[in-house]
């Protein structure tokens, strides 16, 4: 019995698309760091998560004041991160693993946080 439940579990993930299988390394790896799921983020709360960075815009001029928007991914959901005053950051770029840190908004049903702590991250190997 152990066997055919080895065999059933490796089938499963083989015939998985590439994208589930991110998802799922990404999830592992944020419970690695003790993140709290992105889709766990209620509104106000503050909330330690971790990530790898998926996009990064510098928020078009409507008024004065620059932001720098990031996008990070941890498995279960996207957030937004956004410096107030900042056109960049050394070494956050897409690709990179991020430990957040700050009180979770909710914009447009898109979790954000606002002048996040951070860190920068070596990606966590996943077993």
């Amino acid at each position: 019995m152990g066997a055919t439940a080895t065999i059933r579990e490796a089938a499963r993930r083989f015939s998985r698309s590439s994208a589930a299988i991110e998802r799922d390394e990404l999830r592992e790896a944020a419970t690695k760091r003790g993140g709290t799921p992105i889709e766990a983020c209620c509104d106000r709360q503050i909330a330690g998560c971790c990530g790898t960075v998926r996009y990064t815009s510098l928020r078009p001029r409507t008024d004065s004041v620059p932001a720098f928007v990031v996008g990070l991914d941890d498995g279960t959901r996207m957030m937004q991160l956004v410096w107030l005053g900042r056109r960049s950051i050394a070494g956050i770029e897409p690709g990179v693993y991020l430990t957040v840190k700050g009180r979770v908004l909710h914009r447009r049903g898109m979790p954000t946080i606002f002048n996040p702590e951070y860190e920068i991250k070596p990606a966590v190997e996943v077993d």
